[in-house]
């Protein structure tokens, strides 16, 4: 048997090759030009789907359960919308817009932002049903070719950009505004990694726990915000101890645009960040019964629901505190509120908003873990084993654990101020490209379908909502260079204001220079090509890409024993597949 090296794998790793899924009724494999779509199935109910072959193999019994329901898929959601923005940016978005009105309709402009970028990844998911990760798969099966390129570029960006110190650092701050103490910079940060320890510790040990645990701060957020709003909508009956709570409301466009188009935009990145995790369920789809009927309901009840307590709860902010007052707030505009309507001492309500961190906390990582393990389960990181398997306790240990530590970097090495929020611009931004990629690439998924004689999905987004969401990320990656009313040095930084940007794209690039070196530079001098193959790890249902080196000598002996998706091809299949419909009938009587 010939010795096929491969990228990442260590010797002796317990590794078994995954045969076909296929069909009595359909082909297994339907070909379109270059292009292989093969068919798969998975234990979700979600029936049979067709995916470019390129793509990590969909996992028949998920090794994650199947415990997401239509209550979790909007908490998920919920939860991860509801952590800080909106307690913590309406004073950035009112500075940014120069106006209250104007700063209402940019929160209602959020919402259909969203509910576009929503239909998208329901069509996504309509073509996609039995695969987790969303963006990570989506982008994948939208541009195939170059092979590899889009999963490399992607699982760069997200494994090293998958912090989450600005959330973990505002639980702190508001655990600590409930002992009414000005913490020192390592106070804050202690409290912080202590918080998101905590976080780590729930979700590693069980996936239903945390699950449970999100669902109920997710109630609690609920709570929270509805008891926001009606309080703020007895603020403007005129029945608490606010003198005039409907000054901000008198000539509410007066100085609209004060800002200029720095302002708006940095409104709108705000904007965009308080509503970040309405798909946040999408990155659990292999988890949820009949995912896409279910998705499509509760995924949408949350953003609805979310859009009208933001509105509500801006209205509240705007009745009980001076617009001046507001709009010089920084991560304490919830407790401004608190305080203009019932006194200095809001110790209880404080807690509340730092639990609804927590709670965004946890969501966060449920959702992100399973992005990053299928950027593992793509093959193109190093050490798929560790990316994809879920011993000991049935959970993604190995991207919790990288979460984790980014983190922990995040929170103690860049000191306060322009070093942390310059990193958290840097996240956000080639998030944006992405985006842009996805909307488009969506007319691509349906094109190339359509040629390979493909059924249509069973939701289809709106032309509209598809056209709007490009404009909208096009404005996104292009104002983020139009310099501030001060000039290049007066932008949020004490640096120059567009340096995250060049960042931003500077790592883009490099990622191009990687892959033509890893895939063509190489692999010519080397004399080998890259295949890829299907591994099957030794905890039940998970199996993953890897990457391997084939002499140049041996790729038709190669590609002649597996089939396209990396399969072995021979009658050793046959006992495996059998093991696995056995599996897939036992999770479907669970």
């Amino acid at each position: 048997m010939v010795d096929w090296r491969r990228f990442g794998s260590r010797k002796g790793a317990a590794e078994t090759s995954v045969t076909s899924t296929g069909s009595d009724l359909q082909p297994d494999f339907v070909s379109e030009g270059s292009l292989k779509f093969a068919l798969e199935k998975s234990g979700n109910d979600a029936g049979i789907s067709y995916q470019e072959a390129s793509g990590a193999p969909v996992e028949v019994c998920s090794s994650l359960g199947y415990s997401v329901g239509a209550v979790s898929i909007l908490f998920l959601n919920f939860s991860m919308m509801v952590g800080t923005g909106v307690f913590s940016t309406p004073s950035t978005i009112l500075r940014g817009t120069g106006s209250p009105g104007l700063a209402l309709i940019f929160w209602t402009l959020g919402f259909f932002i969203s509910i576009a970028s929503l239909v998208i990844y329901l069509e996504y998911a309509s073509y996609f049903p039995n695969r987790s990760g969303s963006e990570v798969v989506y982008l994948e099966q939208a541009f195939p070719r170059p092979k590899y390129f889009f999963p490399l570029t992607f699982a760069v960006q997200t494994v090293a950009l998958s912090f989450s110190a600005s959330n973990a650092i505002v639980l702190s701050e508001y655990l600590w505004r409930v002992n009414g103490h000005s913490p020192t910079d390592w106070e804050q940060k202690g409290v912080a990694i202590a918080g998101y320890t905590v976080a780590y510790l729930l979700v590693v040990f069980h996936t239903r726990t945390s699950l449970w645990i999100s669902n109920t701060i997710g109630g609690v957020k609920l709570i929270t915000l509805i008891f926001i709003a009606i309080t703020g909508l007895v603020v403007l009956g005129g029945h608490t101890r606010v003198k005039d709570p409907k000054a901000n409301f008198r000539d509410a466009f007066h100085g609209s645009g004060s800002g200029g188009g720095y302002g708006a935009t940095t409104a709108l990145y705000d904007i965009i960040f308080s509503y970040a995790g309405y798909t946040n369920a999408f990155n659990v789809v292999n988890e949820v019964r009949k995912p896409v009927q279910t998705l499509k309901k509760s995924a949408s009840y949350a953003l609805l629901l979310v859009a009208i307590l933001y509105i509500l709860a801006n209205v509240a902010y705007l009745a009980a505190v001076p617009k001046a007052t507001l709009a010089a707030g920084k991560q304490t505009v919830a407790s401004l509120f608190f305080e203009a309507v019932f006194g200095s001492n809001v110790k209880g309500l404080n807690i509340l908003i730092a639990l609804s961190a927590f709670g965004n906390i946890i969501a966060v990582m449920i959702g992100q873990s399973r992005v990053i393990r299928e950027c593992g389960r793509q093959g193109v990181l190093p050490w798929p084993k560790f990316w994809a398997s879920t011993r000991p306790f049935g959970t993604p240990i190995g991207p919790y654990t990288v979460k984790w530590g980014l983190t922990m970097i995040m929170i103690l090495a860049p000191p306060a101020g322009d070093a942390f929020n310059f990193v958290v611009n840097l996240s956000v931004y080639p998030s944006q490209a992405f985006l842009l990629a996805l909307a488009v690439g969506l007319y691509f998924v349906r094109y190339e379908r359509k040629k390979a004689g493909l059924p249509r999905a069973d939701f289809r987004a709106w032309d509209v909502a598809i056209v709007f969401s490009v404009l909208v990320n096009i404005y996104c990656l292009v104002m983020p260079w139009y310099p501030p009313p001060g000039g290049k040095d007066a932008g949020e930084f004490t640096f120059w204001y567009a340096a995250y940007v060049v960042t931003g794209i500077g790592i883009l690039v490099l990622c191009v220079v990687y892959y033509i070196v890893w895939m063509y530079v190489l692999p010519h001098f080397g004399k080998y090509a890259v295949r890829q193959e299907i591994i099957v790890l030794d905890d039940q249902g998970t199996n993953s890409h890897i990457l391997v080196k084939v002499p140049l000598g041996e790729v038709d002996a190669w590609d002649a024993a597996h089939d396209p998706t990396g399969r072995p091809i021979g009658d050793s299949e046959n006992e495996f597949q059998q093991a696995v419909k056995g599996d897939y009938e036992a999770e479907k009587s669970v």
